[in-house]
């Protein structure tokens, strides 16, 4: 059997893997706030998440086109199917190790620089497509601040509409807004995160020469939902522990503010076809939303834990992409 081909099948299911822990790695974010007010029971927001998830998945391919051809140009990057394989492999065991430890690190951030990190040890830093690259960059950093700003001003527009009003009955009203916010925010990750992985089919299938544009085929799109999917359904309880309550103590009206914050975000991104990191912008929206509750409440030790992590996560698996791709690269 043919080399290439192999490592392409390799590719496809390593990117499948990735999508499927992305589902149990990232889609906890999402559900993270209704699970920790008790809006919905584990399971059944487990299953919502799932299912919505791949629905978002199914509905658009901008992100997926852009993670295909604006890191780096698939019809001319060197040795592509190595460089694709060793930046799987990074990101894979990059979310492995942060979900172990229940931190809620950037599959986008990994991904993205394992890519950036293979190619550049395949063929130097003229590798990567930079106005694409710098684009995608801006992106990841500004879409958490505006989550923050965006969290703060829907709560405090909450606090101002709501202050008459019984904080108790509210709350119990709030958890039943919670139940289509989770699923609306599900929805919106779907859109954007599973569209990374069919960008990285994509991506190999043109640079091994199965596929001539960067249009995604429907059995990546569909293979790519299924995944994100069925990783959602086996949960990821570390990552919903540390999101929906070890940031800030959350109450309905906190988790509906902060998921209509980071839904809108992923929306707008989803839009314009750039990738950014769901991770990132639900703890910042819940971040925002705390500060805009009383800050004191928040728990800003976990928080610069969190954005530690976020800084790390693209060198490390940059890095570790670089390393993987010398050692298979040496061998093949």
């Amino acid at each position: 059997m043919d080399t290439l081909f192999v490592i392409t099948i390799l590719i496809v299911i390593g990117a499948l893997i990735f999508d499927f822990i992305n589902g149990f790695h990232d889609t906890a974010n999402t559900i993270a706030t209704s699970v920790s007010t008790k809006a919905l029971k584990p399971r059944h927001a487990i299953l919502l998440a799932a299912v919505m998830n791949f629905i978002g998945a199914l509905t658009f391919t901008g992100v997926a086109k852009t993670i295909t051809k604006d890191i780096v140009d698939p019809f001319t990057l060197h040795n592509g199917s190595l460089v694709i394989l060793a930046a799987l492999i990074s990101a894979i065991v990059w979310n492995l190790i942060t979900w172990y430890y229940g931190i809620p690190s950037s599959s986008s951030h990994a991904i993205i620089g394992a890519i950036a990190g293979a190619a550049i040890a395949s063929a130097g830093f003229t590798a990567l497509n930079y106005t694409g690259f710098i684009k995608i960059l801006e992106a990841l950093l500004i879409s958490p601040i505006l989550a923050f700003v965006i969290g703060f001003i829907i709560y405090t527009i909450f606090k101002v509409f709501l202050k008459n009003h019984n904080l108790t009955k509210t709350n119990q009203r709030f958890r039943i807004y919670q139940i289509a916010t989770a699923a609306i925010q599900s929805y919106s990750h779907g859109t954007n995160d599973a569209q990374k992985a069919m960008g990285i089919i994509t991506l190999a299938l043109i640079s091994n020469n199965y596929l001539s544009s960067a249009d995604i085929p429907f059995w990546v799109q569909l293979s790519c939902a299924t995944a994100m999917g069925l990783g959602t359904s086996i949960g990821g309880w570390k990552i919903i522990q540390t999101v929906g309550g070890k940031i800030m103590k959350l109450r309905p009206v906190n988790g509906v503010a902060a998921d209509l914050s980071s839904a809108l975000i992923i929306f707008g991104a989803t839009y314009v076809h750039l990738p950014v990191s769901s991770t990132h912008v639900i703890s910042s929206s819940i971040l925002g939303v705390g500060a805009s509750h009383r800050r004191k409440g928040v728990q800003w030790n976990t928080a610069k834990r969190i954005i530690i992590t976020w800084v790390i996560t693209l060198p490390i698996s940059a890095a570790l992409a670089a390393i993987l791709y010398w050692i298979m690269d040496f061998f093949f």
